[in-house]
């Protein structure tokens, strides 16, 4: 756990996530490279000039000192990641948000948590489940997580709400959607928590909601589907939840209702099945807990920067290489016979570019 920042590390730090084409995974490696955000800062418009962009801005400190205004009228604070109430499971992922909005409790970031999740256009039966075993969940000590959304979503919310609720939201964390939800936005906010990686005043675009799930999977030890699509949104949550190596629960349903089948698809590939909150205890344990950095894996010293000359001859190479199809950088590191450190640098460089798309699995493909 890092100590908390001051005024100005947190200021850079906003500057540095807000600057075009830094990701969390850039930023990370920013850090480790430069010692600090405001050495990231400096170096920022070099670095895109050698990956093929000329005149890049980092965001501006107005823009940075406006949004920390926007942040205190909303009530709510801007926590970085290795504070004491940036939430720890969410930490541990490579792609953790530098920076999180959390609006309400913000204790309740720091509790262990189970995600329920499922259809919007869900059954009055699987609303009935979703609340009841929230309920059940919060009983035995755990924090409901879910995304705000209609159906599934506001139910598991709703049976939570005395013991303790995550509302996740894919956009600003004063921002209300969908509407139909206002009240409950408004009772999480005053009993619960609300998180949010976008700025606020964000309204929340279609492809802000991947990012959204992996938050709701990433802050839990498990993530229980009630109804879902075969091609759903739950299903991308579950997907997280297996990657981001938590567990998989869900709740079967009838093979003539297509909101079922993804969650019977689920089961049969090998998710644990749901009847009882006791389901789940016996996976996870009622005093179970993953919460707490088993180490701080990222350093933020400064790290040796290779010399130019080694960058340039690796440079063409690497460009070669990469493609429209995505390929994991052990593969490119495999191929092109530089240090893992010089092909970081690269694609940083031609991430920082807009030359560079990062993809789930440590996957890298060319714009």
């Amino acid at each position: 756990m890092t100590p908390s920042l001051n005024p100005q590390e947190r200021l850079d730090w906003l500057r540095l996530i807000r600057s075009d084409n830094v990701g969390p995974i850039t930023f990370y490696q920013l850090l480790q490279r430069y010692g600090s955000a405001a050495g990231a800062l400096a170096a920022l418009p070099e670095l895109a000039e050698r990956g093929g962009r000329r005149n890049f801005k980092v965001w501006p400190r107005a823009e940075a000192e406006r949004e920390m205004a926007a942040v205190a009228r909303a009530e709510a604070r801007l926590v970085a990641w290795g504070e004491a109430e940036y939430p720890p499971l969410l930490a541990e992922l490579d792609d953790a948000p530098p920076l999180i909005t959390l609006r309400g409790r913000t204790d309740l970031a720091g509790r262990r948590a189970i995600g329920i999740v499922g259809a919007r256009n869900a059954s009055a039966a699987g609303q009935r489940f979703a609340r009841e075993i929230a309920w059940d969940l919060g009983r035995h000590g755990f924090v409901v997580v879910s995304g705000l959304a209609r159906g599934i979503d506001a139910a598991a919310h709703g049976g939570a709400l005395e013991s303790g609720t995550i509302g996740v939201v894919a956009g600003g964390a004063d921002v209300v959607y969908p509407e139909e939800n206002r009240r409950l936005h408004e009772e999480i906010a005053e009993r619960g928590v609300i998180l949010a990686e976008m700025p606020v005043g964000t309204v929340p675009q279609a492809r802000h909601f991947p990012r959204r799930n992996r938050l709701v999977s990433g802050l839990c030890v498990g993530v229980l589907v009630v109804e879902a699509a075969l091609k759903s949104g739950s299903l991308i949550t579950a997907r997280f939840a297996a990657e981001q190596g938590r567990d998989v629960f869900a709740v079967p349903g009838s093979p003539l209702d297509p909101r079922c089948r993804g969650a019977n698809d689920l089961i049969r590939n090998g998710a644990t099945l749901v009847e009882s909150v006791e389901d789940m205890l016996g996976v996870i344990g009622p005093a179970a807990t993953r919460a707490g950095l088993a180490e701080d894996r990222r350093r933020f010293a400064s790290a040796p920067i290779s010399s130019e000359s080694e960058l340039s001859a690796a440079r063409d190479r690497i460009t070669e290489l990469l493609g429209p199809t995505a390929v994991t950088v052990d593969e490119l590191i495999r191929e092109c016979h530089f240090s893992p450190s010089i092909v970081a640098a690269i694609l940083l460089e031609l991430e920082l570019a807009g030359r560079l798309d990062r993809h789930p699995g440590g996957r890298v493909s060319r714009r």
